[in-house]
């Protein structure tokens, strides 16, 4: 299929199935004149790439664990370097939640009557 039609099977865009060729995710054969042609599996392997970003992984990390995903075995390596990517996103997260409390506590200080924001804040 051409890229058009992959791009509309799989529900992304032209765009990003571009991108995931110029990072190593995704394969297309080349007609004489230079046009990209997918397999019949490549929706399927788009919506998995979607998956993993969607799970916070970054193209390069797919990149490493897709041999893995394509020999459809599950090293120790590739076990550990999702719970490296999950130790990473869990420290996102502690961070997120210091801000959010840090605006939390700039939220209450500009609500209370007594006090001056401005003042407050600085």
């Amino acid at each position: 299929m051409r890229i058009g039609e992959l791009a509309d099977e799989a529900g992304v865009s032209v765009r990003a199935l571009r991108y995931y060729e110029e990072q190593g995710l995704l394969t297309a054969e080349r007609s004489g004149s230079g046009q990209r042609h997918y397999g019949d599996a490549a929706a399927e392997r788009v919506r998995l790439i979607q998956l993993l970003y969607s799970a916070g992984l970054t193209s390069r990390t797919i990149a490493d664990l897709l041999p893995c995903v394509d020999a459809k075995v599950s090293t120790p390596e590739s076990r550990a370097r999702l719970a490296a990517e999950r130790d990473r996103i869990d420290t996102q997260i502690a961070e997120l939640t210091k801000t959010r409390d840090r605006l939390d506590a700039v939220i209450a200080l500009s609500t209370a009557p007594e006090s001056n924001c401005v003042v407050a804040l600085a």
